[in-house]
């Protein structure tokens, strides 16, 4: 196996499945051997190098050992759940669908083939400013995580991607699931679950029937208190997280992106003094190089390859940042009765 080329197959060769691809033929047992996208013309057979389908049902009759799903979210579960029962390990961006039910169904079919790999794409887990807080915060130096403030957000709802994330039909929501929910996952790696939410959801700028702001508060077990704010009226995009601890504080800030829209990615650590409880000490690191989808896809490969348990982006993680993100739907009831939000 270690020295056996495995057959990816990518549905949805837009701008993430064409970034994934990137990476995928970087790894020395992938190779990308066949794409399919609605953009791909029926009679086109072949496209950058790889078998080229129209309709990814065509994707799923070829000998493939993978498959990675980079489709809509009305899609993406079905996929899913089609690529297990063909026999094929699975790589499927977020959101794992459009709500909890989706994941939970995609779970159910998991169970039955517990030889092949499922890994949801929750890129952000590994980014080195990230895992170097977790190291922090893990090291026991700076004392307990007190509280957790998270500003997530860009200037508008529809995108690159094309405007099915405008429709609820389509993307099940607004900002919160397609963007947001990266954060919302963040501050689960670094608090653990929350069990009390409360929030406003509003789609007062841009009129779609997603959202485009959600504002959270959130409480954990230990007291730990998050707020979030995904927003799409930020005007920039904007990506900032704050930990404070009982000995300083954290804060994550910009993002290395294929875009380099977020800024700077920047780790900064702040100690504070007992004498007068303020901060005495402050050490700014700074990212230049962005290896988060490479290694994604190296541990994705481990776990094929070597039988290597997975440690990010399972599915019961999926599940359960799915949960958190309509918990915080569903405690605004004014927009749950809406529209019929339903988990």
């Amino acid at each position: 196996m270690k020295d056996k080329k495995l057959k990816v197959g990518i549905a949805g060769y837009g701008v993430v499945g064409k970034r994934r691809r990137l990476h995928i033929d970087k790894h020395p047992n992938f190779k990308t051997v066949a794409v399919s996208d609605i953009t791909i013309s029926p009679e086109v057979k072949e496209h950058e190098n790889a078998k080229a389908f129209h309709n990814y049902d065509d994707l799923l009759c070829e000998p493939l050992d993978i498959v990675f799903v980079c489709l809509p979210n009305y899609l993406a579960p079905q996929i899913t759940i089609k690529a297990l029962k063909r026999g094929f390990h699975v790589f499927c961006e977020k959101p794992p669908g459009q709500n909890v039910s989706d994941i939970e169904q995609v779970i159910k079919e998991e169970k039955h083939h517990p030889h092949l790999v499922l890994k949801y794409g929750f890129n952000h887990r590994y980014h080195d400013s990230v895992m170097q807080a977790l190291q922090i915060i893990n090291g026991g130096k700076m004392g307990e995580i007190i509280n957790v403030r998270g500003v997530y957000g860009k200037s508008k709802v529809v995108d690159f991607s094309g405007g099915w994330r405008a429709e609820r039909k389509y993307s099940g929501g607004g900002i919160l699931l397609d963007q947001g929910i990266h954060m919302v996952d963040l501050i689960r790696f670094f608090c653990g679950e929350f069990y009390e939410v409360k929030s406003f959801i509003s789609n007062d700028f841009w009129k779609y029937d997603v959202e485009d702001n959600a504002y959270a508060l959130m409480r954990n077990s230990k007291g730990v208190v998050a707020m979030l704010h995904s927003s799409a009226t930020q005007w920039e995009h904007k990506f900032l997280l704050t930990i404070s601890l009982t000995k300083g504080s954290i804060e994550l800030s910009g993002f290395l992106t294929g875009s380099k829209s977020y800024g700077e990615e920047m780790l900064i650590i702040r100690m504070r003094d007992n004498a007068y409880h303020g901060t005495v000490r402050e050490e700014r690191i700074k990212y230049l190089d962005d290896h988060s989808w490479e290694d994604e896809i190296d541990e994705f490969a481990d776990a094929i390859i070597e039988h290597k348990k997975l440690v990010y982006g399972t599915s019961e993680d999926a599940l359960k940042t799915m949960k958190l993100v309509y918990g915080i739907y569903q405690s605004d009831t004014d927009w749950c009765e809406k529209y019929n939000i339903k988990i």
